[in-house]
């Protein structure tokens, strides 16, 4: 099977640094990324993550002239960014694409979805290929999920992405959320794994056996909280086990990349920190962290009380 592979640590990334990578260091890293086979390369947010970061980097606001310095870097085929639909306007989505971005990721909130579906239809008249992607998606029931994927295929979004936000999911559920989208939408789906649980890796094949096409990655893992799949483990696991399928991607520009952003970004360090893997174990989101801070046996005591009440 052939994957489209995302590199989301410019973006994800960022929530460890908020946001603030030197322009010199994104450029490099996207160069490595797109050598290493990655079809895009996650650059930003648009205007801001969901909520209001203050002094937010680069990473973090995706403006017009950063997204023709990373064009010209790496082609616009290989520009990706990402987008909460209440942080733009129309305007955004055409100044974007003349900048040169080509992949637009617009998160569709279950509860408020049209806005992002206004969205998804005029990026898609613009020419994006365009992504939709459900944010915390282990939360979802499968009637929301399944009328949230039809109303975003019936807007001609190119990929559904389920977004494992909290990092909860099991392989198994995994599968199932990937067929239950699949056998709704009829296109593609992606899977944007957290790895709380340490299963995103486990989590990315399981989805990949039941047909999701496009896998998110950061390189060492770096994303919110104990970050993401981790890219070089992806990588490697695809070069080992599909190797005829999977040729264009190189996992020695993968590696160099991992030791540069280790060298470049001290917040790259891969951690898990005792709150994250409570978040993942109870299905919390990130916003619970500072609930549960402190003793580690009264956060457990404070995370069931939590999750019980949601």
């Amino acid at each position: 099977m052939s994957f489209i592979n995302i590199d989301v640590t410019l973006r994800d990334g960022g929530y460890r640094n908020g946001f603030a990578f030197p322009l010199d260091y994104a450029l490099e890293h996207a160069r490595l990324s797109v050598e290493s086979g990655f079809d895009w390369v996650e650059i930003a947010y648009r205007n801001g993550s969901f909520k209001p970061i203050p002094n937010i980097g680069l990473t973090g606001r995706g403006e017009n002239e950063y997204i023709r310095s990373m064009a010209r870097e790496i082609g616009p085929e290989h520009v990706a960014i990402i987008l909460h639909p209440k942080n733009i306007t129309a305007a955004d989505l055409t100044e974007m694409y003349a900048a040169g971005a080509r992949l637009v990721r617009i998160i569709v909130p279950p509860d408020e979805p049209e806005p992002g579906l206004r969205h998804v239809r005029r990026a898609r008249e613009i020419g994006f290929t365009v992504g939709v992607n459900f944010a915390r998606v282990s939360q979802l029931s499968a009637r929301r999920l399944a009328d949230l994927a039809a109303a975003c295929a019936d807007a001609a979004a190119d990929v559904v992405y389920l977004a494992d936000s909290n990092g909860s999911l099991s392989p198994m559920e995994a599968a199932e959320l990937v067929t239950l989208t699949r056998s709704i939408t009829g296109g593609d789906v992606g899977l944007h794994a957290h790895n709380n649980l340490g299963l995103a890796l486990s989590n990315a094949i399981a989805a990949a056996d039941h047909g999701a096409v496009w896998m998110d990655s950061s390189i060492q893992g770096m994303g919110k909280g104990p970050g993401n799949l981790i890219a070089e483990q992806w990588l490697a696991h695809l070069d080992r086990s599909s190797p005829g399928t999977c040729s264009h991607l190189q996992l020695a520009p993968a590696l160099e990349l991992a030791e540069l952003l280790l060298a470049k970004v001290p917040e790259a360090t891969p951690s898990l920190s005792v709150p994250d893997l409570v978040l993942g174990r109870y299905d919390l989101p990130v916003e619970h962290r500072r609930n549960i801070l402190g003793d580690a046996r009264e956060g457990l005591v404070k995370a069931r009380g939590l999750a019980a009440a949601s």
